[in-house]
């Protein structure tokens, strides 16, 4: 090892990895990235050129790779998570790739590793996963760290871990402009990117079921939005509402988190997806990492490959 640590990262997404070692003060030797996305990729390599990708975690094989002290890696959560009507866990097609990081895991036997994956899957697969990496997870909710609701499970043999201090971040704090009924906004999805167009619909779907984050013009919009909302659609379904013939001006205005305020909502450097139109950042967002509770956890990593100020 040259001058700092050397780190594989699976699923790497955009390097919200990078970004958190960074912020923890980790020298970094080299960083080996996977991932398939070029989105991801693009933007990884605007922000940190010297980041060497290497493609598809299925083809890569983990022998190659024995200089690695930090194996890092968030594999697909969504066959895992209670909000999918028919999960299917860990047999799943996307969240089976925990046992290409688990694969890999063995083959380079990094000095140290970490896993992240959803707060909210069944104790059996949390248990599996748990028995196949040798440790229990710890449970962290980045509310503490940002203004966003993202419950998550950290698997890691970093010694010391705990939660991270509260921050007491509330949404309407990060906002541009606007308001929110909310404390904190929703878990960001990769859904973030295929946005509703309607306001009205835009209402529905945040008001009758909770997920999305929707931004008022001020408090009274909304209470007009709800009032207006109870008195029309109530135990109406979408198909519904599409034949209401009536005034649906009370919704005008109505928004979602802006380019920034997702960047925000995921403690990473503002303008570091730029290169990206809104939606196309918001998936890579929503498929990534809370960097600040990442970074929380790199901080306790050893002192021999800190940054000396």
């Amino acid at each position: 090892m040259e001058n700092g640590i050397n780190v594989l990262s699976l699923f790497d997404g955009m390097s919200c990895g990078q970004i958190a070692l960074e912020k923890a003060g980790i020298k970094v030797n080299k960083y080996y990235a996977s991932e398939i996305k070029e989105e991801g990729v693009n933007t990884t390599l605007e922000n940190y050129g010297g980041t060497e990708e290497i493609g598809d975690v299925i083809k890569i094989n983990g022998n190659n790779f024995k200089d690695i002290q930090l194996l890092m890696g968030g594999s697909p959560c969504q066959d895992l998570s209670i909000a999918m009507k028919n999960r299917t866990g860990l047999e799943g097609i996307k969240s089976k790739l925990f046992f290409e990081y688990l694969r890999i895991l063995q083959e380079v036997k990094p000095k140290y590793f970490l896993l992240e994956n959803v707060g909210r899957m069944s104790r059996e697969n949390k248990d599996i996963i748990s028995e196949m990496v040798g440790c229990e997870p710890i449970r962290i909710n980045s509310q503490l760290v940002s203004a966003q609701l993202r419950d998550r499970f950290y698997w890691t043999n970093i010694p010391n871990i705990k939660q991270p201090e509260d921050k007491h971040i509330v949404l309407n704090g990060i906002l541009e402009n606007g308001w929110s009924d909310r404390e904190k906004a929703r878990c960001l999805l990769e859904s973030e990117s295929r946005p509703l167009t309607t306001p009205v619909k835009m209402f529905h779907r945040y008001y009758s079921t909770g997920f999305t984050t929707v931004i008022f013009k001020n408090e009274q919009q909304y209470i007009d939005c709800k009032n207006h909302y109870d008195a029309n659609f109530k135990r109406m379904s979408a198909k519904d509402i599409d034949n209401f013939k009536g005034d649906l001006s009370v919704y005008n205005g109505l928004r979602y988190l802006n380019q920034n305020e997702l960047e925000k909502l995921q403690t990473i450097p503002l303008g570091y997806t730029k290169s990206l139109n809104r939606n196309n950042a918001a998936g890579l967002l929503g498929d990534g990492w809370t960097v600040d509770v990442i970074a929380h956890i790199l901080k306790n990593l050893p002192q021999e490959w800190k940054i000396e100020i």
